[in-house]
């Protein structure tokens, strides 16, 4: 074991105070932090990341402040809206120092002053706005809070970054009327877009049938123009037809006249033939008079086609009347031959044609 004399014991005191003091003087600042420098219990400086030193035995360190951008959760509180909705809001804030000096020497427990400061600002801005606004305007709640609490927080060199509404809820009996009036809404929707479609669809039917008709009425004064026309140039046929059997007749010629009465004898026999509600016809009529208008016919077609055949015709009808000359009259009118038709269930009695 080593005596130690008191030179020994003096050398050893004063190199443990130099230790000492060397540990008191150099201090290291880590990155993101600040630290504030008090002489005599004043501040006169705030210390950089990094080493620095002190006046061992004079200054010291004062407080160590965070001065990286940091989260304070805002707790969950009522407030009561300005339709008189109480409804319950949480928020989060994030700040940063910008003064160590100001937020270590201006304000006593930083995080609560501006815990505090946020709540009672979330009940001023929240409760002046009705419960719909508030519901649907969170960007405008989080842009007042934020220019509220940062003017309020500027000299304490504190620096508001944020300030967000995490969750509103309301009671769940206002949720539930909440519910049915957005029930109700999309309902009055839903049957406002049905009627402008039902309105939408008369309308294109309506226009629809509109230009149906306008077109079915073109074509039918069209048609009614075609039809005049038509009747209008059978008409002159008819009238030019007959202009020339009258020209014909007044010309002396029978046998236009007989054609024209067997071609309307012809055509009546022919609608009588065709009708559908015709089953018996009752002809009380002479039927040599077709035959008549047929030879008539005839006549028109020798003399049409047999210009040379009418002589001998003429010949042959000379010494026939050359002939009959001969044989002396027997009465100076012919006899009609009489033909009696007896007709079933004749209403008018039996009917005789001459």
């Amino acid at each position: 074991m080593f005596d130690l004399g008191g030179f020994d014991i003096v050398v050893i005191v004063v190199v443990g105070l130099v230790i000492l003091t060397l540990f008191a003087g150099i201090k290291t600042v880590p990155q993101g932090y600040r630290y504030t420098v008090e002489r005599f219990g004043r501040y006169t400086r705030t210390m950089e990341p990094g080493l620095n030193i002190l006046t061992p035995y004079i200054e010291r360190v004062g407080a160590k402040l965070n001065v990286m951008e940091q989260v304070l959760d805002i707790p969950t509180q009522e407030v009561i809206t300005k339709d008189n909705a109480s409804v319950s809001a949480d928020a989060v804030a994030f700040y940063q120092v910008l003064n160590a000096a100001q937020a270590a020497y201006q304000i006593t427990d930083l995080q609560s002053a501006i815990q505090n400061l946020t709540m009672t600002n979330i009940r001023s801005v929240m409760g002046s706005m009705d419960l719909d606004e508030l519901l649907s305007n969170r960007d405008a709640i989080n842009d007042r809070l934020l220019r509220v609490v940062d003017e309020a927080v500027g000299p304490w060199g504190i620096k508001v970054t944020r300030i967000e509404i995490k969750d509103i809820a309301p009671p769940k009996d206002l949720v539930d009327s909440m519910a049915r009036q957005m029930k109700a809404e999309r309902e009055k929707r839903a049957q406002v877009l049905e009627a402008e479609g039902s309105r939408a669809a008369q309308i294109l039917r309506a226009e629809g049938a509109k230009q149906s008709a306008i077109l079915e009425a073109e074509g039918q004064r069209e048609a009614a123009f075609r039809d005049a026309e038509a009747r209008e140039r059978l008409a002159e046929a008819e009238a030019n037809a007959t202009r020339m059997v009258s020209e014909a007749i007044a010309a002396g010629d029978i046998h236009a006249i007989n054609y024209f009465i067997a071609q309307k004898y012809t055509e009546a026999m022919t609608a009588i033939g065709t009708a559908k509600n015709s089953k018996i016809v009752l002809m009380p009529m002479e039927a040599s008079s077709l035959i008549g208008s047929l030879g008539g016919i005839g006549a028109i077609a020798k003399e049409v086609f047999g210009r040379d055949s009418d002589a001998q015709s003429t010949s042959d009808t000379a010494a026939s009347a050359k002939q009959r000359s001969s044989v002396p009259p027997t009465s100076s009118r012919p006899s009609a031959q009489t033909i009696n038709v007896t007709i079933p269930n004749n209403p008018f009695g039996p009917s005789t044609e001459r």
